[in-house]
């Protein structure tokens, strides 16, 4: 949801072009499509996602990344130990625009919970869009 709700946002902005945005998961499987209750909330906001498909972090996308945003600070730590020596790359989404906590995996969950795990993720990406407009004066 992250990755469709952040690059919808950098097309609003014509910004599409010059940050690449990816998502991959440390424990996700390959090829997977969203969940159905993930394609809904975010359908909810005028973004499609059906065409979505996981992959899994490979040490490749690590070391190529110009900078890491997890979810938790559990996936942080995670790519930190498989990695280390990239502490000044990886944050958690939160934690890079300043704020505190982790955002919860709404996997699994009702369209309630997929739904207020998206309100989450909205707040530190409108930060994040903000920050990068602040960067760019």
């Amino acid at each position: 949801m992250a990755e469709g709700l952040f690059k919808d946002m950098l097309k609003s902005l014509g910004k599409d072009n010059e940050i690449s945005v990816s998502s991959a998961g440390i424990y996700a499987m390959n090829n997977q499509s969203a969940s159905e209750n993930a394609i809904i909330a975010m359908k909810n906001k005028l973004v499609d996602i059906s065409n979505h498909r996981s992959k899994q972090i490979t040490m490749e996308m690590i070391e190529e990344s110009d900078i890491i945003l997890t979810m938790t600070n559990g996936h942080k730590q995670a790519i930190l130990q498989a990695s280390p020596g990239i502490n000044s790359k990886v944050f958690t989404l939160k934690e890079f625009v300043g704020l505190d906590g982790d955002i919860a995996d709404p996997f699994g969950g009702s369209i309630e919970i997929y739904e207020e795990s998206l309100k989450d993720i909205k707040i530190a990406l409108q930060r994040l869009t903000q920050k990068l407009i602040e960067e760019e004066r």
